[in-house]
């Protein structure tokens, strides 16, 4: 038997044991060399020399085989092959030239599509995606943390001419990162779409898990000396995600396009009705030809589905009929009519005040489960449709209906300024949660509203202008701050006559309506307001890493070097929203200030750039400050070809006849209606 020993040795631990015959074998371990002397070897057995023999063979043997896979993979890496491959887990390493383990135990038995829990530490693996071989990753060097669009980004390699070209790579993707923060992700400058399909808001930066990317078709080349069609770039946006939503949700409501499938709100084809005017303004008849004969074959209203009266209206009401305009075709006015007639039974209120939701095969209306109450944009945003279906069917209690909701605002109790509450309960017609005001959800197009009806109306009902100029003289005065760094103008919210610094991506529709009405002969200072806001607006989007703007933006009132804009988490995701084109659009229109097409570019650029989903679609992003992922919410939103593009192809146009705006109002999706002749005096 052998009864072992150690103890510490300046050059490592040396092992010894007694043998049977009262000899030691004495052995160095590491550090320290291998050593038995000749006079112990042979006091040893025949048997004990036998067995060492035997181990030092199979250690050899050992070290043969795996020397030639350790060089190969070392050769490799010094080749600078591509050695790490993304997935939807992250990264795993491949043998050069052949498949990873993981994909050759994934041809056998490939693993199923689950839907990752938001925060979860990994991403489960799906099928049928092309996953890009990665080159070797940049080494994590340390930068000035400079925030900023993608475009500002490229120019901090072209201040290096001096640098090799790997290392401006480097700089370059390690601008606007957070510094020593997982050093194992790799930098992948582009589009990076997630595979995590939650649309909720994803966690922390702290828990956020690994990256799936999903290639996209590359960003349109910048404008350079006129280059670039910018039209042509709209329609091709237009055509690869109406590619999406005809491949993967044909008929339905909305695209998701990362799972390649649909999601179904009133189950109506939102998209499809909502992107008629667009394709006929763009001039895709084979697109509109397609969708024409959905709407003849398939649309029908006579169903048990309940709607939101007001997103029915401005989407569906809204689209059938700015189509029938523009195409003279009786059918998209039938279809109109029908659906007009179907949402009546939401003004059967104690109050006049329409309920929130109408069930359009039965019949009936009814409040939100949770309340009694309307928000003030859902009641005093369908004037427009109604007014116009009553004018062109010439049946008055369309516009009745809607015009009475009107009258009883404008003699209600409650504003401040001309400033609106954002709820007004639908039993007593009384405004509800009082001293809250806001240019945002709930109650912006209330202020769009009335002064588009005043221009819908041949600028006839005063009661309407009046409502209008008020509010605008309330924003200005409760509402309009300016920025302490660099006095960036800004519409906040009031709470109670509390100021809070915090402005909707929703609100830079106000640029545009103030330009609107400036133009309609109201006040010059109104165009002065706008312009400040529609720079504010546009900073919204070139302060963020993505190129694209928050959802919600906060904004600093202290006179201090730091940043005038900062966004909070929850805030992070940018939906494909179309307000501040919208702005854009009317700014250009009245100033022919090239400025404005310009900004309308970058932010299509960065549309393309960082929502863009390969095989067709767009998607709303959860963090526009993370250009490495951006984190697909996995929908396309309706507006997104209803709106956004639209305005965007109206920005781009030179022909100042498309559309003129002494001959259209625009509805808040986007949807043109005809201006009435004034009426002979």
């Amino acid at each position: 038997m052998l009864s072992s020993y150690g103890k510490p040795g300046v050059e490592g631990i040396t092992e010894g044991g007694e043998c049977a015959d009262g000899a030691f074998v004495v052995m160095r371990i590491s550090p320290g060399p291998l050593f038995i002397s000749p006079q112990k070897w042979k006091q040893l057995s025949r048997l004990q020399r036998s067995l060492i023999l035997f181990l030092l063979m199979l250690l050899l043997i050992f070290g043969l085989f795996s020397f030639p896979s350790i060089t190969e993979q070392w050769r490799g890496f010094s080749d600078r092959e591509g050695w790490l491959e993304v997935n939807d887990r992250g990264v795993r390493t491949i043998i050069p030239g052949g498949k990873s383990l993981s994909d050759q135990a994934a041809e056998k038995d490939p693993p199923p599509m689950v839907r990752p829990d938001v925060g979860s530490d990994t991403v489960e693996e799906t099928r049928d995606q092309n996953i890009p071989m990665m080159p070797k990753p940049p080494i994590k060097k340390k930068g000035p943390s400079k925030r900023g669009p993608p475009n500002l980004q490229k120019n901090v390699g072209a201040a290096l001419p001096d640098a090799a070209e790997g290392e401006k790579k480097e700089l370059i993707e390690n601008e606007g990162g957070e510094e020593d923060k997982e050093e194992n992700i790799i930098s992948w400058r582009g589009a990076m779409i997630e595979a995590d399909q939650a649309t909720e808001p994803p966690p922390s930066a702290v828990d956020k898990g690994p990256v799936a990317p999903v290639p996209v078709n590359p960003a349109p080349p910048e404008a350079t000396g006129g280059s670039v069609d910018r039209l042509e770039v709209v329609r091709d946006t237009f055509r690869h995600a109406w590619k999406g939503y005809k491949d993967h949700a044909w008929g339905r409501d909305e695209l998701k396009p990362i799972s390649k499938s649909f999601g179904e709100w009133f189950g109506l084809g939102l998209t499809l009705i909502d992107s008629l005017d667009t394709m006929w303004i763009l001039g895709l008849k084979e697109e509109f030809t397609e969708a024409k004969s959905w709407v003849e074959q398939e649309l029908s209203f006579s169903k048990n589905t309940d709607v939101n009266l007001f997103e029915t209206t401005i989407r569906v009401l809204g689209g059938l009929l700015s189509t029938y305009h523009l195409t003279g075709d009786q059918l998209f006015l039938d279809k109109a009519k029908d659906l007009g007639s179907r949402l009546m039974p939401a003004f059967n209120t104690p109050s006049k005040i329409p309920f929130s939701d109408v069930n359009i095969g039965k019949g009936t209306a009814h409040p939100p489960r949770w309340t009694t109450d309307s928000t003030l944009a859902e009641v005093t945003s369908i004037q427009l449709e109604f007014r116009e279906l009553s004018r062109l069917t010439q049946e008055p209690q369309y516009q009745e209906v809607v015009n009475e909701v009107m009258k009883q605002v404008h003699n209600l109790g409650g504003k401040q300024d001309g400033l609106v509450p954002m709820f007004i309960n639908t039993n007593s017609g009384q405004f509800t949660h009082k001293g809250v005001f806001t240019l945002g959800a709930r109650a912006d197009s209330y202020y769009e509203y009335l002064l588009k009806q005043w221009i819908q109306g041949g600028k006839t009902e005063d009661t309407l202008l009046e409502d209008y100029l008020q509010a605008i003289d309330g924003v200005k005065k409760h509402l309009v701050r300016q920025t302490g760094p660099n006095r960036l103008t800004f519409v906040g919210e009031l709470s109670h006559n509390r100021f809070n610094p915090k402005m909707d991506h929703l609100v830079c529709f106000l640029p545009g309506t103030l330009a609107l009405g400036a133009h309609n002969g109201l006040p010059g200072d109104h165009m002065d307001l706008a312009v400040k806001l529609m720079e504010t607006c546009y900073q919204m989007y070139k302060q963020m890493e993505t190129g694209l703007s928050p959802e919600i933006a906060h904004f600093n009132l202290q006179a201090s070097d730091s940043q005038d804009i900062y966004v909070k988490p929850a805030d992070r995701h940018n939906l494909l929203r179309p307000e501040t084109v919208e702005s854009l659009f009317y700014l250009y229109r009245f100033t022919k200030d090239t400025k404005y097409r310009d900004w309308g570019w970058e932010i299509l650029q960065s549309f393309n750039k960082y929502t863009k989903v390969a095989g067709g679609g767009y998607t709303s992003i959860n963090n526009v400050e993370d250009p490495t992922n951006p984190g697909p919410r996995d929908k396309m939103e309706s507006f997104f070809l209803g709106e956004t593009l639209k305005y965007l192809y109206l920005l781009f146009s030179d022909d100042a006849e498309l559309l003129h705006l002494d001959k259209y109002v625009f509805n808040t999706e986007a949807h043109p209606l005809p201006i009435w002749p004034s009426s002979p005096k």
